[in-house]
């Protein structure tokens, strides 16, 4: 029996877990992500829920076959080094190396958390059986991942299926690249709260202004909140029929915590879709959200080290 250390970094949270060959979890843990200018405050704390993720499955570091981890991006590629947008403590980061050293592990394997998504997806969840698939995370930001004939699709440098960074409207907001209307400065859970706030809304005495307290207020009937709710499904509909365009694929996976919010995201996602996704090869993918939003990201980071046929890659020299 087999066991990999699956890692996920990404802005809003930290998660680890101890996954068997035969896909069991045997342990997992999950902190907020730090919010600290201090890269070694947040290696600390990402150790820190690695060692109870080891704790739970009752496995030591030593009994570890290889580690496979999801960072949110734009990262270096095979090396490792990292520098998510969202986790400013973080530029150039040899996280590779970090953790090849803190675990004393020689198989380590980094890549991007929504190319883990992807190959989680692909793997177990809503894309199985696909061979051309993208999946699409909308959370603290926007990213993707993809498959193209049956295996992970890396790009020149690691970092294609960057999706967060297709432009959806020129003169639209700034975005934390550095460009401008960016999907992710339209459609990522924080800039989707921002806007809502900037349009009035607020959240009730003593909830946070998150996506969750707004898809809760768009349901009850709140029109700021719906409309900036579905500002941000349209844009992820419009990358989506671009992407199809683009690429010729099956599916589409859409997951992250604002896909989540129901039909005042999902029904302006699929309006926009149709909208653009004129030719019917594009119009022919299917759209659908994760079948396994807790374990994906994990389960593809496993399958990093545990399906390299399929999800893996030469190692850096």
């Amino acid at each position: 029996m087999r066991l990999v250390l699956a890692v996920d970094v990404g802005g809003t949270k930290l998660a680890a877990a101890v996954v068997d060959s035969e896909l069991r979890i045997r342990g997992r843990s999950r902190v907020p992500t730090p919010d600290t200018s201090d890269a070694e405050e947040l290696f600390e704390t990402l150790v820190a829920c690695v060692a109870a993720a080891l704790r739970g499955a009752d496995t030591l570091p030593g009994d570890i076959d290889g580690i496979g981890c999801g960072c949110g991006g734009p990262i270096r590629w095979p090396a490792g080094k990292v520098s998510p947008v969202n986790i400013p403590a973080w530029r150039d980061f040899p996280l590779r190396d970090r953790l090849t050293e803190e675990f004393e592990q020689p198989t380590v394997r980094v890549h991007n958390d929504a190319v883990a998504l992807a190959a989680g997806e692909h793997w177990q969840g809503a894309g199985r059986g696909a061979r051309n698939l993208l999946a699409v995370t909308v959370s603290t930001g926007v990213g993707g991942g993809l498959v193209l004939g049956g295996r992970l699709h890396h790009g020149t440098s690691g970092n294609a299926g960057h999706v967060g960074h297709v432009v959806i409207d020129p003169a639209g907001p700034g975005c934390a690249c550095g460009g401008r209307g960016c999907l992710e400065a339209v459609s990522s859970g924080p800039n989707t709260v921002r806007r809502a706030l900037a349009g009035g809304w607020r959240p009730p005495a003593g909830g946070e202004a998150d996506g969750r307290t707004l898809a809760a207020a768009a349901a009850a009937g709140d029109q700021t909140a719906a409309a900036s709710l579905a500002r941000a499904g349209s844009g992820v509909g419009t990358a989506l029929a671009s992407s199809a365009h683009l690429l010729d694929l099956e599916v589409a996976v859409v997951a992250g915590g604002l896909s989540r919010s129901g039909r005042t995201f999902w029904e302006p996602l699929r309006a926009a879709f149709d909208a653009h996704a004129r030719m019917p090869f594009a119009a022919a993918m299917r759209i659908t959200p994760s079948r396994i939003p807790a374990e994906a990201g994990l389960l593809g980071a496993a399958a990093f080290v545990l399906r390299p046929d399929r999800y893996g890659w030469d190692e850096p020299d």
